[in-house]
């Protein structure tokens, strides 16, 4: 197995990746990023958010995780937020997503980062019981909270 960067000749495959991740949360009319949007995201001079391959012994891709920093006031560092994580479904069981963990938890050692953190479906109990295998904790006391399409228009106060 191989963990890699993703190439800009690779944002057609990143795309579809996006799209079986849409499909296996049951949202597949919410995957509606363009190709040229990802190309101007991921590979942009200074990128903001970072996309890796997961490639199998023969050099298939397998899966991606699309991350990117963000910062903790209370410990003074960034850290890495796990966006997406996605192994196709032929080749899920076969360690790739713990690859993919460790992957970036050793990108925060090496970087002194101090948190990886992510989202999880509640309905999707089997992941949520690997990643507390791994260590990872529910956080409970948090609450997600989101603003988007007419109201983020008019909590800008642009629409007036």
């Amino acid at each position: 197995m191989k963990i890699r960067p993703a190439r800009p000749s690779e944002a057609a495959l990143i795309q579809e990746l996006i799209y079986e991740l849409a499909v296996f949360e049951k949202a597949p009319e919410s995957a509606q990023a363009t190709i040229e949007q990802i190309t101007e995201a991921f590979f942009a001079q200074h990128p903001a958010v970072f996309c890796d391959l997961i490639e199998d012994d023969q050099g298939e891709v397998q899966g991606l995780g699309i991350w990117f920093l963000n910062y903790s006031t209370w410990t003074g560092t960034h850290g890495i937020y796990l966006e997406d994580l996605f192994i196709r479904e032929s080749a899920r069981g076969r360690g790739y997503g713990k690859a993919f963990l460790r992957h970036l938890a050793a990108i925060c050692i090496d970087r002194e980062y101090h948190r990886l953190q992510w989202w999880v479906l509640d309905w999707n109990e089997s992941a949520i019981e690997f990643y507390k295998g791994l260590g990872a904790k529910l956080m409970d006391e948090w609450t997600t909270m989101r603003v988007e399409g007419s109201a983020l228009t008019a909590l800008s106060g642009l629409n007036q």
